[in-house]
């Protein structure tokens, strides 16, 4: 049984703009994540910042050292749940 994760938020424009404050391409970082271990191309590093793949925890984890995050939270600012009741 496989069991995962699933992206029904996207993340995606915030590590866009943590990828352009830190003067990277996708390109960089695609190789940055290579380099420690983490399977990515400059496609699916595209596809990440649309929201159209889900972001494995990996990769969430190797994206906070690249830009050097002091934590989580700022791939989640400015992202709310709306609840209805």
């Amino acid at each position: 049984m496989a069991s995962g994760l699933k992206q029904d938020i996207s993340i995606g424009p915030n590590i866009k703009a943590l990828r352009k404050k830190a003067g990277l391409s996708q390109r960089d970082v695609s190789a940055k994540l290579e380099v420690m271990g983490v399977p990515m191309t400059e496609d699916i590093m595209a596809k990440i910042e649309q929201g159209r793949y889900s972001v494995h925890i990996s990769v969430l984890l190797a994206l906070k050292q690249i830009f050097r995050a002091n934590s989580f939270d700022v791939f989640f600012d400015g992202i709310h749940l709306k609840i209805v009741s």
